[in-house]
C-alpha cells in the first residue's frame, strides 16, 4: 500500500503552536476520510481529528477548540495546526486514510510514518 509522507513535527514550549502536514504519494485521497492519531510512551494510539471527503469534522475533547484539521485535495495534503500545547500533547503523531469516518485505529488502510511532537514546560 502506499504510504503517507508527514512532517512539520518538533520541539515547542508549552503555549505554542506546530502545524503537522501530511501528503500522499502515488495516488490521490480526494475520496478518503483522513485524520491524525497519536500514541504516547506506554499508552494505546489515540484518536486526535478527522475529516471526511467532504469536509466532516470531528475531534476528541483533548484537544477541541486547540486543534484545527484542514485539508487541500488539490495539494493531495492534510494539515493539523496545533496552538496553545500543553505537555500531554507530547506523543508520536500519525496521519491516516480509510474508507470509513471513524475514530478506531484499527479500521484505518493508509498510515504515515510518524512525526514526533515534543512540548516542553
Amino acid at each position: 500500500q502506499e504510504q503517507l509522507v508527514e512532517s512539520g513535527g518538533g520541539l515547542v514550549q508549552a503555549g505554542g503552536s506546530l502545524r503537522l502536514s501530511c501528503t500522499a504519494s502515488g495516488r490521490t485521497f480526494n475520496n478518503y476520510n483522513m485524520g491524525w492519531f497519536r500514541q504516547a510512551p506506554g499508552k494505546e494510539r489515540e484518536f486526535v481529528a478527522l475529516i471526511n471527503w467532504n469536509g466532516g469534522l470531528r475531534y476528541a475533547d483533548s484537544v477541541k477548540n486547540r486543534f484545527t484539521i484542514s485539508r487541500d485535495n488539490a495539494k493531495n495534503t492534510m494539515y493539523l495546526q496545533m496552538n496553545s500545547l500543553k505537555p500531554e500533547d507530547t506523543a508520536v503523531y500519525y496521519c491516516a486514510a480509510g474508507e470509513w469516518f471513524l475514530t478506531n485505529p484499527n479500521r484505518y488502510d493508509y498510515w504515515g510514518q510518524g512525526t514526533q511532537v515534543t512540548v516542553s514546560s
